[in-house]
Formats: structure tokens, sequence, C-alpha cells
């Protein structure tokens, strides 16, 4: 993994930075194009790589995993710069974005969390003759972002995060949270537990982590709405990220990519070392998902419980949501474009730079092949 991910990183051109805007200009070019980072420099990227077919002022409407969407924004410069085909991807949360594709109000959708069948039904009404499929293309760590000052190394287990966002734990100084830290100078100060207020994908890989490593602590049968009573609450991974930075004793849990100054917790799973969620990290779990998914839908399934010495268990993976068969005529060549664009070596190659992890060879593979399929 070590060695894929490094020629993959050798593949991208300069180091990405995400605007939080998304690009909707089109220079409708193949050639090399020059981006704005956010530190006021720019970096080049290839475009060459890019297959538009055609598509050339075709505009396509998405939404879903907000965690995604500095992973999407990225992708849509250098797909746009290239193919001149205009995307907005609202980044509204899983949930929204499911609802909004089974609705038939987008091309195509990101979810945090594989369909249910009851989602897949509900596609059908939208995929003349087929129905909406899995493809996994994002994946990452979930960090747990705090906000202590004076604290910047902080280790907690997945039954002590159980009590702190189900408000049975609520001051810093906790026994548990002490013992955990011996050395850390622990404030005598309230936590303030942050969690999704919309429906989240990350909230259910957040949730199924917590009940899957800490089974007696945590009793909420999970989802992408949040459950335990108590705690504060903020729309979209980045409302959430900001509720942390501004609230001092504030903790939350979001996408590694909006953990971006400000400390993260590392988790004690029973490994030698408590273990950072790192890109690296988190691809050493992802590494051992297994597709569960049937026909040609890719879902997998993910060991939140792993103890193997430097994987990070709370990770998730991001479904573009499409159909199978019975794609909208006037969409589907963009929306072939874009994802084989976004599965493709180059693609994939962006995400490590931008802390989220590729996804491992065998799966992106049969994601590719899914792609070409698509109709």
């Amino acid at each position: 993994m070590k060695l894929q991910r490094k020629n993959r990183r050798a593949l991208a051109l300069g180091a990405l930075a995400v605007s939080g805007a998304l690009a909707l200009t089109a220079c409708g070019s193949d050639d090399t194009g020059e981006r704005s980072n956010a530190g006021g420099g720019s970096t080049s990227a290839s475009n060459s790589s890019i297959k538009c077919d055609d598509v050339k002022g075709q505009q396509l409407l998405a939404d879903g995993s907000s965690a995604q969407k500095n992973a999407i924004d990225a992708w849509v410069k250098q797909f746009s710069q290239a193919c001149g085909v205009q995307i907005n991807y609202k980044g509204g949360g899983s949930g929204a974005g499911i609802t909004a594709f089974t609705q038939g109000q987008v091309a195509f959708a990101g979810s945090d969390s594989a369909l249910k069948p009851e989602e897949v039904t509900a596609s059908q009404k939208i995929c003349t003759g087929g129905q909406a499929i899995d493809l996994p293309m994002v994946g990452g760590p979930i960090a747990v972002g705090y906000n202590l000052p004076g604290v910047d190394d902080l280790v907690l287990d997945a039954p002590t995060l159980a009590k702190i966002f189900d408000s049975r734990i609520k001051s810093w100084d906790d026994p548990a949270i002490k013992k955990l830290n011996p050395d850390a100078k622990l404030p005598s100060l309230k936590i303030q537990a942050f969690h999704r207020s919309d429906e989240s994908g990350t909230t259910d890989n957040f949730t199924k982590y917590l009940k899957a490593a800490a089974p007696n602590d945590w009793k909420y049968s999970g989802g992408k709405a949040w459950q335990a009573q108590g705690g504060q609450a903020a729309p979209q991974s980045s409302g959430l990220a900001q509720q942390v930075k501004q609230t001092n004793g504030a903790i939350g849990y979001f996408e590694l990519s909006y953990a971006k100054d400000m400390s993260t917790v590392a988790i004690d799973t029973g490994a030698s070392d408590p273990v950072k969620a790192t890109v690296e990290n988190a691809s050493k779990a992802i590494a051992d998902a297994k597709v569960v998914g049937t026909g040609k839908d890719l879902a997998l399934d993910l060991n939140y419980k792993t103890k193997a010495e430097g994987a990070y268990p709370m990770v998730l993976v991001t479904y573009e949501i499409v159909c199978d068969k019975g794609n909208k005529s006037d969409t589907l060549p963009a929306t072939k474009a874009f994802l084989n664009y976004i599965a493709s070596e180059d693609g994939q190659s962006l995400l490590a730079q931008n802390d989220y992890a590729p996804m491992p060879d065998e799966i992106i593979g049969k994601v590719r092949t899914t792609i070409e399929g698509l109709s």
C-alpha cells in the first residue's frame, strides 16, 4: 500500500490546495491548466488523461456527502477545465443526496453509507429498467477534532468516546480521560460535544464504530440521523468543524480534510500504540474491506473493530450513487466521463494530497469496469 500510494502521488503534478467554492467555469481545453491555491500561489495539473467524449457544454447537478465535497471540488476544477462541463455539487449531506437522487433531481449522488433496500426500491422509479448502485470512490478517516488549549496530544478509546457523545462524561478532567492521558494537563472544563444536525453518512459510520468497538457503552441502533440525547448540533462537516474551532472545550467528528488547523484524537484500539487519524492509517483499515454488494453494486463491509498495528478504525468510504441502467440520456455522457476521470489513476492520485484515501487497486478496478457499463 505504501509503495502504491507513493506511485500515485508521483503521478500528480504539484500539490493541490482545495478551494471551498465550486469551480463552475470551463476552458474547454485538454491542455495543462493553472489553478490558484488557497495560499495565493498556483499549481499545475495535467488534464491530458481526461477523456471528455464530446460532452462540452453539458451541465450536471449532484448532491450528497459533505465529507467528500473537498475531493469533488478538486475533481470538478480539473474536469471543468478539460471538458467544459458545468458541475454543481451541493454537498448537502448523504441523506439529502439520496433523497434528491431517488426523486430524479440529480444525475448522481454521494453517500457515506451504502444504499438501504428501501432506497434501492425507490430508485427503480427513476432508473428505467435498472436500479441505483454504490460505487466506492473516496476513502478516509473520520477525525475526532477537539479544542482544548494546552492539550496538543489526546488519546481516547471507543468506550470513552461513546460516553462523551452520550453526555455521560461531561468534564475534560474526568477520571476515564485522565487514565488514558496521565501526562496531560486536563482542565476542569465542560465538554461541548458536537454532532451533525442533518442526516449524515459520517454520523452513520461514526456510530457504527462506537457500536462495534464499544457495544456495552453505545446502545443506539445507528443510522444517518443522530440518536443520542444531549450535546450540540451543526449542519454538514464544514459546519461541525467550524463549531469545534470556535468553541472552547469542544469535540466533534468529521472527515480529516475538515480537521485542518485543529488537534485530533489518537485512538487506543488495543494495538501497541494509539493510532492517529491519517490517510496512511485509514488505508490500512480500508484495505481489509470486502465487497458485499450484489450484481453491479460494490458496497463494502468495513472492519471497525480492527486492532491491527497502525490501522485507524474510524473510517468511511463515500459512494457515488448512479443508475446501473436507465440513466437520463441528457446527463449520462457527462456523468460517465466525470466518473471515469475520478476513478482513474490520475483522479485517485489527487485524494491523498487532500487528506483522503484512494481506493485499493482491487476495488477501484471493479469500479472502473462498472462505470464503463452504465447505460
